[in-house]
């Protein structure tokens, strides 16, 4: 049975992990689905904005199900050395939770509810807005039990937030909860437990209106050129800026604003 569940609501695909006796804590499987899920709203030329979530009011997700992620029988570097797929099932299964190759432009909301540590923060780092309830927390607790975010987490950390705060929470292994999640930058908005779906939806929605295309590339200049010296990261601003500047959607837009009117974007 799968634990990961998925709906679609107009615009919106919504990505449920789906363990709560494991506070969702993610098997080899459950991000082998995880992973064909996020790959199939990213086909789906309806769906604009992703949103993953954690069942339930305890957990967004609490990293790695220890009880199902045995030692492997094989060397680490024979697993590395294979696909994630193959690898998955030895001793790589964290390559799972490295999604940067799915190649998701289109953008993802992390909707979190409760805990949210060890790869549980780092899958929600992997999203480009995190969204807390009041009753979620934060760690990387790695160092706790004699070992490293195996996602790029501390990484991941030192970018989202100041290199002071990141630091003390790799280095410490300790949990912060949302308010002071929200003070450091780690997450955009706080709400009520139970409004955090409808209110991760209002984000979407809002998200999702505007033109797809442009939504995708922002993205795409986000990740991909940010590191770069101003004079290179302007030059790939201005080709993207060139790329859709006849698309269908610029043109329609710039109509819609000259009627005062709300555009109809339709992704070409």
């Amino acid at each position: 049975m799968s634990t990961i569940n998925y709906q679609k609501y107009d615009a919106i695909g919504i990505i449920e992990l789906d363990d709560q006796a494991a506070l969702n804590a993610l098997t080899p499987d459950g991000l082998i689905d995880l992973r064909n899920a996020l790959i199939a709203c990213q086909a789906d030329d309806e769906v604009r904005v992703i949103i993953i979530t954690g069942a339930g009011d305890k957990a967004f997700c609490a990293g790695a199900n220890l009880k199902k992620t045995d030692p492997p029988e094989q060397s680490f570097a024979k697993s590395a050395l294979s696909c994630k797929t193959i690898d998955s099932k030895g001793s790589g299964y964290t390559r799972l939770m490295d999604l940067s190759d799915l190649l998701i432009w289109k953008p993802m909301i992390a909707a979190i509810n409760g805990y949210c540590l060890g790869g549980g923060l780092e899958l929600a780092m992997q999203c480009d807005l995190r969204i807390a309830s009041s009753n979620a927390s934060f760690a990387l607790p790695e160092v706790k039990v004699g070992s490293v975010p195996a996602v790029g987490g501390v990484q991941a950390l030192m970018r989202a937030i100041p290199a002071a705060h990141a630091m003390k929470l790799a280095l410490t292994g300790d949990r912060i909860d949302a308010k002071a999640a929200l003070s450091v930058g780690l997450v955009s908005d706080i709400c009520a437990p139970d409004a955090l779906i409808s209110e991760s939806r209002k984000i979407a929605v809002r998200i999702a209106a505007n033109g797809p295309l442009a939504v995708k590339t922002v993205k795409k200049l986000a990740l991909e050129t940010s590191h770069l010296a101003p004079a290179d990261f302007i030059l790939q601003s201005n080709m993207a800026w060139g790329l859709l500047r006849d698309t269908k959607d610029r043109i329609e837009g710039r109509d819609a604003f000259n009627k005062k009117r709300k555009p109809n974007f339709t992704g070409d």
